[in-house]
């Protein structure tokens, strides 16, 4: 089979390799989409730990699929289901896990990041998995595509979870790319007001602001402009971009018990930022990180998709087969677009 494999610092390839052999309480996975992801982009930038032309890695962990054959102890699924996966995986055993929250597990694993992941026409899916519920059924309604999406989907739903979004809130995003985009979509399904977004292209506001006509763009000096159109700061920023000054800057344009969420991480040269902290103080704002998602986060975002109360099909930008997969991941890695998926036959 056809995967593409990181071998190190900007070197990937695509190459064949063997079809993977599953045991009796594994499924092996007929991938039909995978789209890219800004980690699948840092991982290919920066190289990755214990990755190198030795030991490849096939990334890729946003992918759904068909499931091709199953080992004879597996009753809970059959082959020919059409299905999303998500790609985190805990011991089972520890407080996380235990309270549902596998993906928190120290020892995780994840499909693409730590095991081979979806850029491949073939993925083992092992018992693991199965077992903690990671393998979601799709209608057949719901594109491969887009049901590749849900992952991410199901990160930027944790985060605003984790914010306790109720109704009438003013909402700002830093971060015009897909991920912000997501944001608005779910910000706007938790009830969101007014929702803001600032971004340092012009053309990805631009571009965000054709999905969404009712998103109110802001440039320039971001703390007077929320104060002229809030005249109170607003009360939830998310911060959907690796910028330490957003993080900094974001304070300041807070309304009184205002919320902001830290998404995504920073470079590591950077990752300590400065806050003035006597803005959270006397303004008594919450600050919030957030990583990954649950297996229930990933299966409540299945479900809106699968429902179509998620439009995850307008950020797809484009589809490419297997052996056009640099050009896909030279788009990603130049902000061109939004979402960039690899299909298969």
């Amino acid at each position: 089979m056809k995967a593409a494999l990181l071998k190190g610092k900007l070197d990937i390839s695509v190459e064949e390799v063997p079809l993977p052999e599953i045991g009796d309480d594994e499924i092996l996975l007929k991938v039909k989409a995978a789209s890219i992801c800004g980690s699948d982009v840092r991982m290919y930038k920066n190289g990755y730990q214990h990755v190198s032309k030795e030991h490849p890695l096939i990334i890729g962990h946003e992918f759904a699929g068909v499931i091709e054959k199953i080992g004879k102890q597996v009753t809970a699924y059959e082959v020919g289901q059409r299905v999303a996966v998500a790609p985190n995986m805990g011991c089972g055993t520890c407080d996380h896990c235990v309270s549902g929250e596998t993906h928190l597990c120290e020892h995780y694993q994840a499909f693409g990041i730590n095991m081979n992941g979806g850029f491949a026409e073939y993925v083992k899916i092992p018992a693991t998995a199965i077992q903690q519920g990671n393998i979601t059924v799709l209608q057949d309604a719901i594109s491969f595509a887009e049901a590749a999406l849900v992952e991410p989907l199901s990160c930027v739903y944790n985060g605003q979870k984790r914010l306790h979004m109720t109704p009438g809130k003013d909402v700002l995003i830093i971060g015009a790319g897909p991920i912000g985009i997501m944001h608005i979509m779910v910000a706007k399904l938790f009830g969101a007001a007014k929702v803001f977004m600032n971004d340092l292209s012009r053309e990805r506001m631009e571009q965000a602001k054709k999905l969404f006509p009712d998103l109110i763009l802001v440039e320039g000096d971001l703390q007077e402009e929320i104060r002229k159109r809030t005249g109170k700061g607003v009360d939830v920023c998310i911060i959907a971009a690796p910028a330490p000054t957003a993080q900094t800057q974001s304070l300041q344009y807070m309304n009184m018990n205002g919320q902001l969420l830290f998404f995504g991480g920073l470079p590591k040269d950077r990752e300590n930022v400065s806050l003035n902290t006597n803005l959270v103080h006397y303004k008594q704002l919450s600050i919030y990180g957030c990583t990954r998602q649950s297996v229930m986060d990933y299966r409540l975002c299945s479900k809106l998709v699968n429902d179509k109360r998620i439009p995850l099909n307008s950020i797809i930008s484009a589809t490419y087969p297997i052996d056009d997969f640099m050009e896909a991941m030279d788009k990603a890695a130049h902000a061109v677009g939004l979402k960039h998926v690899i299909t298969f036959a």
